[in-house]
This record gives structure tokens, C-alpha cells and sequence, in this order.
């Protein structure tokens, strides 16, 4: 089984590397760029086929290790 962890800083979070990469954008010549927020994507493989048991596993590891949940929401997708 496949699943995606996306892992997003929660809204009134400064994003200083969403500034820098939104400057260089405008410095190259991309147009329309409102805003840049930046984030992380996990791909994870998992040995289960028990989808109930893949989202709790990976709502702990995200808990534990992939997301600061002070400063970021993590979303799960199961494929």
C-alpha cells in the first residue's frame, strides 16, 4: 500500500524559505506570483493492506517525527 504525507505550516506562520523562493521567482521573470508557502511530501510505502491500520500508523509517525504540529498541519492520503 502507498501513501502520501503532505506536511504544510499551519496559516499566521512566518515562511521565510516561501519568501525567499516567492523573491526568486519574481527576480526570474515569473509573473502572477501572489505568494509562495513552502512544505514537505513524504511518499511512504507501506507492508499493510489494512487501510485503518496504514492512517493510524502514519498519524503517529507524523505526530512523532515528519510534522512539527505546534507550526504544521500534516494531511494523510492513502492510495
Amino acid at each position: 500500500m502507498k501513501a502520501r504525507v503532505t506536511v504544510t505550516l499551519k496559516n499566521g506562520v512566518l515562511d521565510p524559505q516561501g519568501k525567499a523562493i516567492e523573491g526568486a521567482l519574481k527576480s526570474l521573470g515569473v509573473e502572477g506570483i501572489a505568494s509562495v508557502r513552502q512544505g514537505k511530501v513524504f511518499d511512504i510505502e507501506l507492508g499493510t493492506v489494512d487501510k485503518g491500520h496504514a492512517e493510524a500508523s502514519l498519524k503517529a509517525a507524523c505526530e512523532k517525527l515528519l510534522a512539527n504540529t505546534v507550526i504544521e498541519n500534516y494531511r494523510v492520503e492513502i492510495a
